[in-house]
């Protein structure tokens, strides 16, 4: 009931009750006059005023009382909750029941509340991320860092006193070098990306005929490990996608480094597996590693996450290719997973959407 009608029907009822009890008290003090007090008019006077007037009070005192709690209470809890989120504390609720217009504003109230909580807690893991995210980025810029100080003062001691030593502090220091500008390049990246700093340039683009050239070029780099590749088109006759082709290269990149950098095999198999339905085109990279728990499953495209605790960068991994991965196939429309078995392999999946014939070349920025 609408705070309106209650009123209006509290007046009614201020007027109405009043009437009808002292019509009742008239009836009854008449019989009693008449039968009891043997006519007293003076008496029966005295009787019937302060009848009405306890009826008038009486009635007044309980419709004020059951609309002051109708209203005042629920405005006293809002006035309440509004004082306890000046105070910062977001833990509590505010009861919601009726459907006036209190209730209507105490429901929009705990709304604004969940959300604020919401908010709040977002900004909580944000800032946990920001401070796990500077420690990774510390950790994994001193690693390479204090490895090329430790040879380069090899060097200026006179530890390196051969050639051959002096070769290969020198190489080991190149190694090193390029680690760290990797992982610069990497970091740059994935910065660009989560601040939509990267212009994608979008053109139609046959992804058959893409993988088929990006496989060859592959093969050699694999077989120099002892280990194959191999391409295979599952089902579909259309592969027509709108993307950017050098993301779309660092994208199969990371996924097939990553694939290599933790292989745990003498003879790497790489497997990549197309097929199209009518909306999307999926791409498998299948690999013979060791495989990944289900617990480290969920988080392998976060950012800076290892599945080995102790970060060990010894396989050159930044913990951020796959999160670039993830960036960049969400940017093209397209989503990225993983199914994996301890101790047999890893797939890693990619969807792109489907783009049709009619569809002209164009770039997006």
């Amino acid at each position: 009931m609408t705070i309106k009608k209650r009123l209006l029907l509290s007046n009614i009822a201020m007027v109405v009750i009043p009437v009808i009890g002292f019509l009742m008290i008239e009836i009854m003090m008449s019989y009693l006059i008449l039968f009891v007090f043997d006519g007293e008019i003076s008496l029966f006077l005295s009787l019937r005023f302060i009848s009405l007037l306890i009826v008038l009070i009486v009635t007044n005192g309980l419709l004020t009382y059951f609309v002051a709690k109708s209203i005042i209470k629920p405005i006293q809890q809002l006035s309440n909750g509004a004082q306890e989120i000046t105070k910062g504390n977001l833990d509590f609720s505010i009861e919601v029941k009726g459907k006036d217009e209190i209730s209507e504003l105490a429901e929009t109230f705990e709304k604004m509340r969940q959300q604020l909580k919401e908010t709040e807690e977002l900004n909580e893991r944000y800032e946990q991320n920001r401070k796990e995210l500077i420690a990774s980025i510390s950790h994994d810029l001193k690693t390479p860092i204090t490895s090329i100080k430790g040879y380069v003062n090899g060097i200026r001691d006179g530890v390196a006193n051969t050639p051959e030593k002096m070769n290969k502090y020198i190489e080991t220091i190149s190694a090193k070098s390029n680690e760290l500008d990797h992982l610069i390049d990497e970091l740059f990246m994935y910065s660009k990306l989560n601040l939509n700093k990267i212009p994608f340039h979008y053109e139609k683009m046959d992804l058959k005929a893409y993988l088929e050239d990006y496989v060859d070029e592959l093969r050699f780099d694999i077989q120099e490990r002892g280990g194959t590749v191999h391409f295979q088109i599952e089902e579909g006759t259309d592969y027509i996608v709108e993307a950017d082709r050098e993301k779309i290269n660092r994208v199969m990149s990371n996924v097939i480094d990553n694939s290599l950098k933790y292989m745990d095999k003498e003879e790497p198999q790489i497997e990549v597996t197309l097929k199209s339905d009518q909306s999307q085109v999926t791409v498998e990279i299948k690999d013979n590693g060791s495989g990944i728990s289900e617990e480290s499953l969920k988080q392998i495209f976060d950012q800076f996450y290892r599945t080995d605790e102790s970060r060990n960068s010894s396989t050159g991994g930044s913990g951020i290719g796959l999160a670039i991965v993830k960036q960049i196939i969400e940017n093209h429309g397209g989503n990225v997973w993983a199914e994996s078995k301890e101790g047999i392999g890893t797939s890693v999946y990619l969807t792109l959407p489907k783009v049709g014939e009619h569809d002209e070349e164009n770039t997006h920025y």
